[in-house]
Order: structure tokens, then sequence, then C-alpha cells
């Protein structure tokens, strides 16, 4: 039976019918007016009425930015949305005749990797999204691993570095910081205004005014030594992180997605790298892996579905 995925972003709402093998029938997107509550509400029952139009839906799952409670009824806190405390589930089930489940659109898309993509020959699973910020999602034995008041897996707010750079959160030297692409960006730019390694990154900052993440990116797959020695110092600080989470939760795979994710190899080789010479005790147990998300920009909505699919058959 289908179910309906909707992810909502601080610039757009997505939204999708997903059958039970995680691939969409039809879809829907539209701009989010992030600091509108209602306005927000009023276009995913508009979306959700679109999308299963016709379709027998056994439920509808919610993803979104922010700490979501245990119930998967109210966030806490959404960054980049107006939304303090909202019981978003509760208003969504006074004007939906169906299943509701709100969901961390990190460990949405990381279920979808888990069900459908790079994580699915595995029972426990690590990802890690590395776009503008880093999101992070922990499967442990076949299951979305939420914590005691449904906020866990935040894994772009472990601290790696003491008193290193200020944080969004609030607090200091967080993985965020060092491993997402706003911290590659920053480590491009340092390493054009060292000018010791070569000159692509400073001749790509005079030629645009300043540099970009696609510009760095075209960069990296261009082969060029001061893009590719900022990745290389991204990787090996996620690497770090993947050594201290694999001494905690021994997961089978890390899984990265986001914008980054794009590098391929290029990203995998220097995270493999700190991962192994950092981790405890490394050759007497075995290693994780480390791959690729697949499921790129779909997987926030089909891994809401599927939660929210499983949910309503455990009713």
């Amino acid at each position: 039976m289908h179910a309906i995925g909707i992810d909502i972003g601080g610039t757009k709402i997505a939204g999708a019918l997903v059958d039970e093998e995680g691939v969409i029938v039809r879809s829907e997107r539209q701009p989010t007016n992030a600091g509108d509550p209602r306005e927000i509400e009023d276009a995913v029952v508009a979306m959700i009425e679109a999308l299963g139009g016709g379709e027998k839906v056994i439920g509808v799952g919610v993803a979104a930015a922010g700490f979501i409670d245990a119930a998967q009824s109210t966030v806490y806190y959404a960054p980049n949305i107006n939304w303090r405390n909202e019981p978003f589930r509760e208003k969504l089930e006074a004007r939906v005749d169906l299943p509701i489940i709100i969901e961390n659109d990190a460990n949405a898309a990381g279920w979808a990797e888990f069900r459908f993509g790079a994580g699915r020959s595995y029972s426990d699973m690590v990802t890690l999204t590395i776009g503008t910020g880093v999101g992070g999602a922990i499967v442990a034995n076949g299951s979305l691993f939420r914590g005691g008041f449904g906020a866990g897996a935040e894994l772009g707010h472990m601290r790696v570095v003491p008193n290193g750079l200020t944080c969004g959160c609030g607090s200091y030297g967080c993985l965020e910081q060092y491993g997402s692409g706003r911290a590659l960006l920053r480590i491009a730019n340092e390493i054009a205004d060292e000018g010791v390694i070569g000159r692509g990154l400073a001749a790509a900052r005079e030629r645009k005014g300043k540099l970009t993440g696609k510009e760095v990116g075209r960069l990296i797959q261009d082969g060029d030594g001061g893009a590719l020695a900022a990745l290389r110092r991204l990787g090996g600080s996620l690497g770090q992180a993947c050594a201290s989470l694999g001494a905690v939760l021994d997961p089978q795979v890390f899984v990265f997605g986001g914008g980054v994710s794009i590098a391929g190899d290029l990203l995998l080789e220097p995270i493999r790298a700190a991962y192994l010479e950092h981790l405890p005790a490394r050759g007497y147990h075995p290693e994780a892996a480390f791959a690729i998300a697949q499921l790129v920009n779909d997987a926030g909505v089909v891994g809401a579905a599927d939660l929210a699919r499983i949910a309503a058959a455990g009713h």
C-alpha cells in the first residue's frame, strides 16, 4: 500500500507518493514560507490531498529539520522555520483523515538509505549528511535511534575540537564547523589566502569575486591541488569523528550524503584514512565499510513515507 512522504525545508516543501519498494509514484514541490506556520500547514495539507487523490494511502510521514519529540508529534525547535513547540501532527490530523508521523529530516533520509539505498545490506549504519551543516542518522540492530526525548543523533553537534570554532548551536568546536559544506568553503578560502598549493582557488576567487561551493566542487572534479587539499582536510575531520562514533556504536557501514558527497571516492578516501588512524584497537575487530548515499534528493520523502507505513502497520 502507498504512503506519502513530505520533506519540509527552509526554502521548499517536497512531497511524494511512495510505494512499498521505495519507488516514487508521483511528486510535488513548492516554495516554503518559513516565517508563517499556518501557511506551511495549509501547503502540506494541500500537498497530501493532491498526492493521495485516487489512491489507497496508509499514512503520511512529514520530515523537517529540527528537534522532534519521542512521540513523533511535536517540533520542539526548527532552526529554519518559525516553529517552537509546534504540535504539528495534531494540527495536520485535525484536517487530514490519515495517520501522521513527524520525523527529523536527517533521520528520514538515513532510514531511506538503510531500507532502499547504500545501507540496505546492513543491520547497523551511521549516515552523515554533508551539506550546509552536518546531519546524522543512526540505525542500530535494524531500528532507527531517536534517543530518550526524540532528539538523538545530532551528530553534527558532537564536539571534536575543544574550545574550537563557534557553532550556530551555541557551542564550540562542533563537527559541523569542520566537516560541512560551509567548512569546506572556509578551508578553501584559507588555502587560497596562503597561496602555497596551486593557484586554482585564488584565481577562481579573483574571477568570481568570491569562492562558492559550486566553484570549489568544480575545482575538485578538475583535480585542482588546492581544492583537493581542502577536501582532504574536511575528510580528515569527518574520519576522526567516525572513529569516535565507531567506538561507541560499532556500525557496519558509514553512509555519506548531502551536496559534498558528489565528490565520491575523493571524499571517502581521506575519511577512511583518518578513521583507520584514529580507530581504537585497530586490527582486533572488523572495520566499518564506507559508502556514498544513493537516493540523493529523494531520500527525505522516501524515508518519511516508509516510516509512516511502518507506524501505521503497527497500530
